[in-house]
């Protein structure tokens, strides 16, 4: 069957009208999503959205194709990271092509996988493809990684049950398999003010901090030490734990009120999320507390969870790895570093990859970009994709 081309002008038209929507995390995607929906509007094409509490954003599912089970789903998230602070040398919601690049915020992480998708629908159309194709565009990857699970809960109710996903992060459009979990915690640690000179007048806050951050990055050594030389994929390969911020306390002369710190655990993938927060809970509730109560019986400490991302495990043979496998000519997977919403569809019973175009190098930068040959290999793996799953 000979196919409709999608050339790589018009693509780079539809990826230039979703870097022009500012979509920065803290802002809405609805603006994307209605442009995205509207282009997409057409035969034998399906929509339909899942909304945050205030339906300020939303996650978009675009079903090309049958209604049987056994589809594909192209995942995508559409929310990108601020660009205030950051020296860009041209205006980063305008798409700027030059020496081989396109440049803008969003280019690599990563509208430019989503948008190629989307400008490929009419070409799945045209393959009549005996499997339906799901196109997932969804909120918040970049902050909670929760704006895609209604709709993967929707598979099943609204749409059949797919059979393999695709995440499209940057790859360099190489299969990757697994990568860490990532949860985020805030603690905060209440004393009692008093007289730096009478310490058993109260409890200071910033000592009690200072405890469990110590127990923390004793945490992380031992972990580290547990680590078994071999499959070295995940680097480095140990569960990691780093404190980002700490702050408290009014004058040198004061005992602290207050202390606060944020942190961080990325686990390897099988290894518990809550590994961390339950060895701090435990330790905060039988080392740390007894001593801020004293003299202080008011005393507290909370840790609140921030993000809980589950860590994408490899799964030798499933469907997802031997097609995305078979669609890039690969022999071989590889595991990427960060955190993506792969592990919400694994977790939830899908086989689950990572496949998509740009070096993660690049991502959060100033000047952000893909290269044009990047865009061409993700165009063919869409192209690919529709051939393999279209009738004889």
């Amino acid at each position: 069957m000979k196919l409709p081309q999608v050339d790589l002008a018009s693509t780079k038209d539809v990826i230039a009208r979703f870097i022009s929507f500012n979509t920065e995390s803290s802002r809405s995607n609805l603006g994307l999503i209605d442009w995205a929906e509207q282009y997409v509007q057409s035969a034998g094409v399906r929509c339909s959205r899942t909304f945050n509490e205030d339906r300020t954003k939303a996650t978009i599912c675009v079903s090309i194709g049958p209604q049987v089970s056994g589809g594909i789903v192209l995942s995508g998230h559409t929310d990108v990271v601020p660009v205030e602070g950051q020296a860009w040398s041209s205006d980063p919601y305008v798409l700027r092509e030059f020496d081989g690049k396109l440049f803008g915020r969003g280019t690599c992480d990563m509208k430019a996988f989503g948008a190629i998708a989307i400008a490929h629908v009419s070409y799945f159309l045209a393959a009549n493809i005996r499997r339906p194709i799901h196109i997932v565009l969804s909120y918040d990857e970049e902050v909670t990684s929760r704006g895609s699970i209604a709709a993967i809960e929707d598979f099943g109710r609204i749409e059949p049950r797919p059979s393999a996903v695709i995440v499209g992060e940057p790859t360099m459009m190489a299969v990757a398999d697994t990568h860490k979990s990532i949860s985020t915690y805030h603690t905060c640690v209440t004393g009692h003010e008093a007289h730096s000179s009478k310490p058993t007048l109260g409890a200071n806050a910033i000592a009690g901090a200072c405890e469990l951050v110590s127990e923390l990055y004793r945490l992380a050594t031992e972990l580290e030490q547990r680590h078994v030389p071999g499959d070295d994929r995940l680097q480095p390969g140990y569960s990691t734990i780093n404190v980002g911020t700490i702050a408290g306390g009014t004058a040198r002369n004061i005992l602290a009120r207050e202390c606060r710190f944020h942190w961080e655990f990325r686990g390897l993938p099988g290894v518990p999320q809550d590994l961390a927060l339950r060895h701090i809970e435990r330790f905060a509730a039988e080392v740390t507390l007894p001593k801020l109560r004293r003299f202080a019986s008011n005393s507290d400490i909370e840790t609140t969870v921030g993000t809980e991302v589950p860590g994408l495990r490899a799964e030798p043979g499933s469907e997802a790895e031997t097609l995305a496998l078979k669609l890039t000519q690969s022999n071989a997977t590889v595991a990427m570093p960060f955190a993506t919403e792969a592990g919400q569809f694994q977790v939830r019973g899908y086989p689950t990859v990572l496949c998509g175009p740009g070096n993660v190098d690049q991502a959060h930068q100033p000047n952000e970009f893909i290269s044009i040959a990047q865009v061409e290999r993700c165009m063919k793996f869409m192209r690919d994709l529709g051939q393999e799953l279209g009738r004889d």
